[in-house]
């Protein structure tokens, strides 16, 4: 049967498992928006506002699911303001397809409007970059970005489509489906010794990263470690992947992480690295392991060759998925370092609970253990995008099975809302909370209006202390008292949200949370909770005033 490149498009994105598009529409891929007509109710297009909202839902789709989110923008512009959420999920190995609409072939290299080199431009940021040309390729080309951006360390794949191809009629069938893949085993002996070098450690440590990580292999792990009595830390923003509850879960290394956490990762004699590709926030600037030949013996597993020993080199590397590694430890394994994991659990728990009270109207300690209470044992996807206010949502919730953290790697500002927008739409039972900050929220703040019109009901919690507040503590610190572009005069966050539909409310003080978070849970098309926060209150432990004196 002929068919048209964009109907083509659309029904080999069906056949290989894509659900829903996020995007904006525009002229240079008209007909793949034609084809979505006839698909309504297999492949959906998710109306955004602005490019980089787009991208950012499909990098959250791709972290919650495991399946590549899906975002379509039109040519230049478009997928100019798109890169945001390839470089995230890029940061995040979280599998993406951004499909672009690009100019025609014969006017290629003229500089025509809104013209771009998609291979240039995202040759660096994406794991592949790549134009169909060739109508009848489509099928071809599109099963090969699903499988480069679900294999090996998943990743974005941008996909160029010129407007005459899409237009182009063929008698190419589409797709019956994906390539099935299993994931590559660890070598028994492997297994056995990196095991033996873990029996032998004095003060061994189990680093665990990736997601989403299958809930067998997650179990299996935790089995493992709670039986041999190992600590247990997660990269950046993967604390969600492990039972925050279990003895000897002992935080997450990361982006201010605690002196602790720190030394828990310098002292270690033996790490077991599943999943890691040891970036700079979770090896704080690459000091807690020396580059290349760290002196602690590190057994690095991953699914990508091109991981194992890229910074550091490990003393045993084995290439092979994270999870079947986990579900490989039937053994477990003994030794004198209980007292090591017992201090390393006891500073996690500390973090949390010897928490003083912070200065200003709403008390964000006592907000967030109140979440804590009320949420606890509910279906739950916390966002975040970026700032200091997301040690509140990353730091101060313990995480469970059937709890998800979608958070960047890359700290990239306004990705919180978007994220909400997706996992409420692939979750619509679980309560989806994003926590923002004032700056952060205004980077997507007109994604509310995209979360009303699909109908994703999330719950925003605006932290709003009038400045870009991780700016101004480094600010503080290198330069006290000199404030400078980092104050922020801001809207009435409440009224828009009422404006686009949501409930809206300003929480000025402590004690009106509590049902200010209720009303929100009811709220039938989402809510957005403006907390008023003192600045002086930029972390849990130091407020603006100790930053500045150097305390």
């Amino acid at each position: 049967m002929a068919r048209n490149g964009g109907q083509l498009v659309v029904e080999c994105l069906t056949a290989l498992g894509a659900r829903r598009a996020f995007g904006v529409p525009g002229e240079s891929y008209l007909a793949v928006l034609d084809a979505m007509h006839d698909s309504r109710g297999r492949l959906d297009f998710v109306n955004c506002r602005q490019e980089g909202g787009a991208a950012f839902m499909a990098a959250a789709h791709g972290k919650l699911t495991g399946q590549p989110g899906i975002c379509m923008v039109t040519r230049g512009p478009g997928a100019t303001n798109a890169s945001i959420g390839v470089h995230t999920a890029m940061q995040d190995s979280a599998p993406m397809l951004l499909l672009v609409g690009q100019i025609a072939t014969d006017m290629r290299g003229r500089e025509a409007f809104q013209e771009v080199d998609y291979r240039a431009v995202f040759g660096t940021m994406a794991k592949w970059a790549v134009e169909i040309d060739d109508v009848a390729r489509v099928p071809e080309i599109l099963s090969r970005a699903w499988t480069v951006a679900t294999t090996g360390r998943p990743g974005p794949v941008v996909i160029a489509l010129p407007e005459d191809m899409l237009m182009a009629e063929t008698e190419t069938a589409p797709l019956d489906g994906p390539v099935p893949v299993f994931p590559p085993e660890p070598a028994p002996g492997a297994v056995v010794e990196a095991l033996e070098m873990l029996e032998r450690a004095e003060r061994p440590l189990i680093l665990m990263g990736g997601a989403p990580w299958d809930r067998e292999a997650s179990a299996a792990l935790q089995r493992f470690a709670e039986g041999s009595g190992i600590p247990v830390a997660t990269s950046f923003r993967y604390q969600d992947q492990f039972d925050n509850r279990s003895p000897v879960f002992c935080g997450d290394a990361g982006v201010g992480m605690s002196a602790a956490t720190k030394a828990l990762l310098r002292e270690a004699d033996v790490i077991l690295a599943l999943g890691i590709r040891f970036g700079e926030n979770m090896t704080d600037g690459y000091t807690l392991l020396d580059v290349p030949d760290p002196v602690q013996k590190i057994v690095h597993v991953h699914a990508s060759d091109r991981e194992i020993g890229k910074v550091y080199r490990p003393a045993l590397g084995i290439h092979a998925s994270p999870e079947r590694f986990a579900l490989a430890l039937t053994e477990q394994v003994s030794g004198g370092w209980t007292a090591w994991r017992e201090a390393a659990r006891e500073a996690y728990l500390g973090f949390i609970d010897k928490a003083p009270a912070q200065p200003g109207p709403v008390d964000m300690v006592a907000v967030c253990a109140h979440l804590r209470e009320r949420l606890e044992d509910r279906e739950l996807v916390l966002t975040n995008g970026a700032g200091n206010f997301t040690v509140w949502s990353s730091r101060f919730f313990r995480f469970q099975p059937g709890m998800r953290l979608l958070a960047p790697q890359s700290g990239a500002m306004g990705y919180g809302l978007p994220a909400a927008v997706a996992a409420k739409l692939e979750r619509p039972e679980a309560v989806v909370l994003c926590f923002a900050g004032d700056g952060d929220i205004q980077m997507t703040m007109q994604e509310l209006a995209s979360a009303r019109q699909a109908g994703a009901a999330v719950i925003v919690i605006v932290v709003n202390n009038g400045s870009y507040g991780t700016i101004r503590a480094h600010q503080e610190r290198e330069f006290p008292a000199r404030v400078s572009a980092t104050d922020l005069q801001n809207p009435d966050f409440a009224a828009l949200a009422q404006a686009c539909g949501l409930h809206g409310e300003v929480v000025s003080e402590t004690a009106q949370f509590a049902e200010a978070f209720e009303r929100a849970l009811a709220a039938p098309n989402g809510a957005l909770l403006e907390l008023t926060v003192d600045t002086e209150a930029l972390t849990p432990y130091r407020t603006l005033t100790q930053i500045r004196a150097g305390s």
